[in-house]
């Protein structure tokens, strides 16, 4: 007889700094990473996410940013939010108010980020 939930999923997020990049584990799989850059003295501007395609429509990315800002909190750090998910994300709500540098606050809005990283990737 099944209790309608699922077993606990064994997530990890591992800082590959060698990459430049936070990377979630499920399982021992990687399944996505949130590339930043550290800018002094203990910023970090969060540029670009992703999810590896077996892995969309999962909450894999929705899971990492948390797990991302939850570490630089814990680093006593700051962000200045740059990739257009992060930036929706945080528009959404309150919670990590606190992590926004100031003088650095990145994009306030998933619309000017998007057009910034279309320029920038263009």
């Amino acid at each position: 007889m099944s209790s309608g939930r699922h077993a606990p999923v064994d997530e990890d997020l591992i800082d590959n700094t060698y990459q430049g990049r936070f990377e979630l584990y499920r399982g021992g799989v990687l399944c996505g990473w949130l590339y930043y850059t550290l800018l002094k003295p203990n910023r970090y501007a969060l540029q670009h996410t992703e999810v590896d395609a077996d892995h969309q429509h999962q909450g894999v990315a929705g899971a990492m940013v948390r797990r991302v800002l939850e570490e630089i909190r814990a680093r006593a750090g700051t962000i200045t939010a740059i990739c257009p998910f992060v930036v929706d994300f945080l528009s959404r709500t309150t919670t990590y108010a606190d992590l926004i540098d100031l003088r650095h606050p990145g994009y306030s809005d998933r619309e000017s980020a998007e057009a910034a990283y279309a320029k920038a990737s263009g």
